[in-house]
């Protein structure tokens, strides 16, 4: 038995069991303990003790990694493995997943949609990501990317009852279906090519052609359409604002934040790994991309009046901006895409919680005229709504400045002066459809009869923890820095 299961295997592949395990387990506590409206408390309980289970198991393999002196430790023939970069992206999905469960509580109360299989699914859901931050070889990577999307599909359309829900998680599936298949055809090419599924062995493979060899290009190609896609980058991108508008406010921010995050660590295995050699092919590509993502989101947001659709196509122009670190390809670039993506998530969050606190009985609270006043009725969240909006646009002292300072950075160092140009143009641009929600916030009159806008621990939790850290990385940033060091592929 150990031949095939040892204990190393286990090691490694024990923070992915642990989600798994609490994510089924929860299912049958909700069923068998805990039916009653009254107990559901408990099930946030049960899901941050999962978290926290899942957290002592990664701080274990980092002290391990560390004391031993390893850069990585590989488990199931080189099918998983945990390196700095790994164990930086699990940490951003973790904190992600308690975050939204955090939040969660209060918001299906008030939607009458309070069951355990929600709290099941973020846990299935962030064990999905782990197995695309960890896997090294193309099938478990894939099972891993289907398990997420899975998970997605469903919480897109948790509330039964509304139809935009409903519609918001059709369009995603069969969407979603259709970038996998390209997905997996791509990923056939790479096997057939390398004879193995192995992202060694198909580096190997991919270095020893010509970059411009008619199967390898399509390899590439195929594959870029449905990772580009899971990013929701521009031409690929359809799906983001029907899905953002129609999800529950809270599955929108996880899916904003979480699975943006984990397809951008499959993304990166992908082109820094196997795809590395064949620098020359997608870079172009990727480049174009680039450039259509800022384009499309920017110019889209500005006229939309649903706040979630606007950042929706706020998040294509953000996967705009970290394409360009991968683009750059040097320290300062792969730096800069890991610091974009953490602090992304914190303020990407907090914006969005700022919305499902609009959401009142009755009262949706997305279009931007629902926070006409907020800062005469309800000054705190206009206060940390205005942190967010300007660390979206990148503004000084704020987190958002800190990841477009260092992908700024490495363009300049490597020479793309104009794709420089172009992505400080479209902050400008971007400055101004954010200064919208705040001058709707304090500059617009309120409502005659303000109603008071839905709170609970949990929610002034995350608020205080998401603008805690959007304003400390943006003041203090070398810690943060040090820990997306660790995360750079070597």
């Amino acid at each position: 038995m150990n031949q095939f299961y040892t204990a190393t295997d286990h090691f490694v592949l024990l923070p992915g069991l642990l989600l798994a395990f609490f994510g089924c387990a929860i299912l049958i506590v909700d069923f068998l303990i805990l039916p009653e409206a009254r107990h559901k408390k408990w099930l946030l309980i049960f899901v941050t003790i999962g978290l926290a289970f899942t957290g002592a198991s990664l701080y274990r393999q980092h002290e391990y990694l560390t004391t031993q002196g390893f850069e990585e430790l590989t488990a199931f023939n080189g099918a998983l493995t945990v390196d700095g970069f790994s164990l930086f992206f699990n940490w951003v999905f973790l904190a992600t997943s308690f975050i939204v469960a955090l939040i969660s509580y209060k918001f299906l109360d008030i939607e009458g949609e309070h069951h355990g299989e929600y709290y099941g699914l973020i846990l299935l859901a962030q064990s999905g990501m782990f197995f695309l931050a960890s896997g090294t070889d193309l099938v478990t990577i894939f099972i891993g990317l289907e398990l997420m999307a899975v998970t997605f599909y469903v919480l897109v359309g948790f509330l039964r009852s509304d139809k935009r829900s409903n519609e918001a998680a059709m369009k995603y599936l069969l969407l979603g279906a259709f970038s996998s298949g390209f997905l997996a055809y791509g990923f056939s090419l790479m096997y057939g090519l390398a004879g193995s599924t192995r992202l060694r062995d198909i580096a190997a493979a991919f270095s020893s052609r010509d970059p411009w060899d008619p199967i390898a290009f399509l390899a590439i190609a195929t594959t870029a359409v449905g990772l580009l896609f899971k990013i929701s980058a521009a031409p690929f991108h359809m799906w983001a604002p029907d899905t953002y508008e129609g999800a529950p406010t809270t599955v929108t921010a996880f899916l904003s934040v979480g699975s943006k995050a984990a397809s951008f660590a499959f993304l990166l295995r992908i082109f820094l790994g196997p795809l590395a050699s064949n620098r020359v092919v997608w870079e172009p590509i990727l480049i174009g991309v680039a450039l259509l993502s800022m384009t499309v989101g920017n110019l889209a947001a500005i006229s939309q009046t649903n706040v979630k659709r606007l950042l929706a196509y706020s998040s294509i122009s953000h996967a705009g901006y970290i394409l360009l670190g991968l683009i750059a390809g040097n320290e300062a670039g792969l730096k800069g895409v890991a610091v974009y993506l953490m602090v992304y998530t914190f303020m990407n969050l907090g914006a969005f919680l700022v919305i499902i606190a609009l959401r009142r009985k009755n009262i949706l609270g997305e279009d931007v005229e629902d926070m006409a006043g907020l800062m005469h009725t309800n000054p705190g969240y206009a206060v940390l709504m205005l942190v967010f909006m300007l660390s979206l646009a990148g503004i000084p002292p704020t987190a958002g400045f800190i990841g477009k300072y260092f992908i700024f950075l490495s363009l300049i160092q490597t020479g793309h002066y104009i794709l420089a140009v172009a992505a400080t143009l479209y902050v400008a641009i971007a400055i101004y459809y954010y200064l919208r929600i705040v001058r709707s916030m304090f500059i617009a009159d309120a409502a005659d009869d303000p109603v008071p806008l839905a709170s609970s621990f949990g929610m002034r939790l995350a608020l205080g923890i998401t603008a805690a850290l959007t304003l400390g990385i943006g003041i203090y940033p070398e810690p943060f820095l040090r820990i997306a060091q660790t995360s750079l592929i070597r």
